[in-house]
């Protein structure tokens, strides 16, 4: 079961909440999805989040497991993605951040590989 924050972050991001997401984030924060390059600031990674959200039908993130050093947190999970042509395709995942003191993603990263999603 993901900790409260774990289960925030996903919850809004299965929402394709990009706003909601994008407030988790000090304003410097960077988030770097996939090997996209990296995106600075809750205006940018809202932006870059929402045009992401218009590619797909939606998602589903299951976690799989956690581990956590103070501030960090690696986040393993696999993430159903719905597809506009109506298929689903599962794509493990390694999701990593640091907050702040006030509890805000200053660092947030998203490992995995795209190309399934869109063959």
């Amino acid at each position: 079961m993901p900790t409260e924050f774990a289960a925030k972050v996903f919850a809004l991001v299965d929402a394709t909440d990009a706003a909601g997401f994008s407030r988790l984030f000090t304003p410097q924060g960077r988030m770097r999805f996939a090997n996209n390059e990296p995106m600075t600031g809750p205006e940018a990674i809202e932006a870059g989040v929402g045009g992401f959200f218009g590619t797909i039908k939606g998602l589903r993130h299951t976690v799989v497991r956690e581990w956590y050093a103070g501030p960090d947190a690696i986040i393993e999970e696999t993430v159903d993605y719905y597809r506009l042509d109506g298929d689903t395709v599962t794509i493990p995942a390694v999701t990593m951040w640091h907050v702040d003191e006030a509890g805000l993603i200053e660092d947030f990263r998203v490992y995995f590989d795209l190309a399934p999603l869109f063959a």
